[in-house]
């Protein structure tokens, strides 16, 4: 059975058989003989659509009771459909009905066929709007997030890899973790997997968990109800109800709030969750994919993260490679968001130079494939004809020191400057802890702050 709906009149023998009625469509039926009683189930429970009598204990033909019962409802929740359903109606009851919120208006004794087309419609209208609702927060969100959009390039043998991984795991339904330095593309290694699993018709919900703060934490992800806090005007959907039957990613798990946690393995675990300000309880189906660029075992241990909420999500686990180890895309790539960059300034095509080409290959990438994308729409307006050549990329002298270095062709004519051996050891620690600038920061006893000034210094 599906669609739960509350019937709610005084009168025993109305409720019986229309309880009779509606389960004998596939309906299930929860009663009440009075808005107390109603009031108190719908507090336990989720409603698809209510069928209320106007009239109750206070007399038998004004609708008052009703008529205050069905503003009082939609004021508390702005979707569930209301049919209103009385012997004693007249027109301007009907219309005042209406105007406080009921969807449609029956007189008893009823026609069995009209009240079920018009339950049938009026549930059929509310998924509707529900979707149209959550389509329209989806399509929001596509628009604020930040990062690149692109087609998954994957000439490297890594990067093959880990799609074939992928393919492997996406029929399936365990959680994946997705694990890489800051800028590798774990959010479209996510919408891959996402494409290929069984929920790929259902919408991917991306979640930056480094932007939600504490005190939101609850509203952002389970939702509120309308006049829970100070500035809940109206009825909010959270991230996991949107995500339902469809994938829920979570960037950036390891900076969830500790205080959160718990709450996070709860509706992981059990698929269900109470809005802010509600406490009837609902069910989720979701996939979960998440992605850090931390140590989450470390996180672990220093009591920063969770050890049971880590065993949820990392069922399993795939790391995703940096750029600077997957040269065999970094052209590829290139050539995509130059090919981008020229289109989205409807300007004349670029090219590379065999030297700006050579370049690209041979730099350590700390930014990854985002900086490059960055670095080739950059290059695209600044180089003054349709030749982008070194000069244009803006690389800091390391790169080639690096090469050499990593080549063992250094030698006593290009020993590299103080500057440029500052430069190496901040990128090579930023590597080192998987783009944790924190982390990595810390280790130089360096502020956050003084380590990405002195990471993006200039070299001379």
């Amino acid at each position: 059975m599906s669609d739960p709906i509350l019937i709610i009149d005084d009168d025993e023998g109305i409720r019986h058989a229309l309880n009779l009625l509606l389960q004998a469509e596939g309906y299930m039926c929860l009663q009440a003989n009075s808005p107390i009683e109603a009031k108190q189930l719908l507090k336990r429970h989720t409603i698809s659509l209510v069928i209320t009598d106007l009239n109750f204990t206070q007399d038998t033909t004004s609708a008052e009771e009703g008529l205050a019962l069905i503003q009082q409802l939609r004021a508390d929740d702005e979707q569930t459909p209301i049919i209103a359903i009385t012997g004693w109606g007249s027109i301007e009851i009907a219309v005042k009905a209406m105007q406080l919120g009921a969807n449609d208006f029956v007189q008893k004794p009823w026609e069995n066929e009209r009240l079920l087309n018009i339950i049938r419609t009026q549930l059929q209208l509310a998924k509707a709007k529900q979707r149209t609702q959550k389509l329209a927060i989806h399509n929001q969100l596509l628009q604020n997030e930040l990062g690149f959009v692109s087609g998954l390039i994957a000439h490297s043998e890594q990067i093959k890899r880990v799609l074939a991984t992928l393919s492997q795991v996406a029929k399936s339904d365990v959680s994946v973790l997705l694990t890489g330095e800051n800028g590798t593309g774990k959010s479209l290694f996510a919408r891959y997997l996402h494409d290929l699993s069984t929920r790929k018709d259902e919408q991917l919900i991306s979640v930056n968990m480094g932007a939600v703060s504490e005190n939101l934490f609850e509203s952002e992800m389970f939702g509120h109800v309308k006049g829970a806090f100070t500035d809940a005007k109206s009825q909010r959907i959270g991230r996991f109800e949107l995500a339902d039957e469809g994938t829920l990613f979570l960037d950036e798990i390891a900076n969830t709030p500790y205080s959160q946690q718990a709450k996070l393995l709860r509706v992981l675990e059990e698929k269900q969750f109470e809005k802010v300000g509600a406490s009837k309880t609902q069910s989720v189906d979701v996939r979960l994919v998440s992605a850090t660029n931390a140590d989450l075992n470390h996180a672990v241990a220093t009591g920063a993260f969770r050890k049971d909420l880590l065993y949820r999500i990392n069922t399993v686990q795939i790391h995703i490679p940096p750029l600077r180890e997957r040269v065999a895309d970094i052209l590829p790539l290139a050539h995509y968001f130059l090919q981008r960059a020229i289109e989205k300034y409807a300007a004349q095509g670029r090219v590379l130079t065999p030297e700006a080409q050579h370049a690209l290959q041979h730099y350590q990438w700390p930014g990854n494939v985002r900086e490059l994308g960055h670095l080739m729409e950059r290059a695209h307006i600044l180089a003054p004809s349709e030749h982008i050549d070194v000069d244009h990329l803006n690389l800091t002298p390391i790169t080639n020191v690096q090469v050499k270095i990593n080549e063992g062709q250094i030698d006593s004519k290009h020993l590299p400057t103080l500057s440029e051996i500052e430069q190496q050891t901040l990128a090579q620690r930023l590597a080192h802890f998987e783009g944790d600038a924190i982390t990595a920061a810390q280790s130089l006893g360096l502020s956050r702050s003084t380590f990405y000034r002195r990471l993006n210094k200039p070299t001379k």
